[in-house]
């Protein structure tokens, strides 16, 4: 039963460690992400937009296993935290496809015009715009995913007690917030917008893998 007990506290401070990295990656990406601009804007920071969102990607599969964590602590018998891992999951793969799309593709096509004259940069705005509409149609999957999936989480935590109650009360105040704010016309896809939803999600799981890495079985 010993060590039943120690490979449960194990796989929870694993889990903690997976969250505050994935916290920290994201703070550090929020850090660094450039904003938007002319073509030959993005040209020229072409390569800090590769790093910030590869950076980014990385994050994902640290909140993915820290996730699945805080929900083997809840109960993997628990419908609401199963929900919650899955809508995030759904999530996790929208910022991926958006990250690539706004940060690995977008750079490596405008690479091919870097010296092209200005009218045929011009020539390319709408093949760029379609690219940004991918983008936001992903950004906006995963800021809803990411806000519902916390939601659920938190509701579990406050109805299963596994877990104190104040990070749940915690996890609703945020989701709403959130939500308010998107609702209210300040989306993610900008970068003010993105820096806010950033910003809140970060510090749940922040608060999430504290709260793993020091809980005792």
């Amino acid at each position: 039963m010993h060590n039943i007990s120690d490979t449960k506290n194990t796989l929870d401070r694993k889990a903690g460690i997976s969250l505050i990295t994935f916290t920290l990656l994201l703070v550090f990406t929020l850090a660094l992400h450039p904003a938007g601009g002319s073509i030959q804007h993005l040209i020229h920071i072409s390569g800090m937009i590769i790093i910030t969102h590869s950076i980014a990607i990385l994050a994902l599969p640290f909140g993915w296993i820290g996730c699945w964590g805080l929900t083997r602590k809840i109960g993997m018998d628990h419908f609401g935290s199963i929900l919650a891992l899955s809508i995030l999951t759904l999530g996790l793969v929208a910022a991926l496809i958006a990250a690539a799309a706004n940060g690995l593709v977008l750079p490596i096509f405008l690479q091919h015009y870097k010296d092209a004259s200005p009218e045929t940069q011009t020539a390319i705005g709408p093949i760029l715009g379609y690219n940004f509409s991918v983008n936001h149609a992903f950004d906006y999957i995963y800021t809803g995913a990411f806000c519902l999936s916390i939601f659920c989480w938190s509701v579990a935590i406050l109805r299963n007690r596994v877990l104190a109650g104040w990070i749940g009360w915690t996890g609703i105040a945020l989701s709403v917030f959130t939500a308010a704010i998107f609702i209210a016309g300040t989306a993610v896809n900008s970068l003010h917008g993105f820096r806010i939803f950033a910003a809140c999600i970060a510090l749940w799981f922040l608060l999430m893998g504290i709260v793993l890495y020091g809980r005792k079985q």
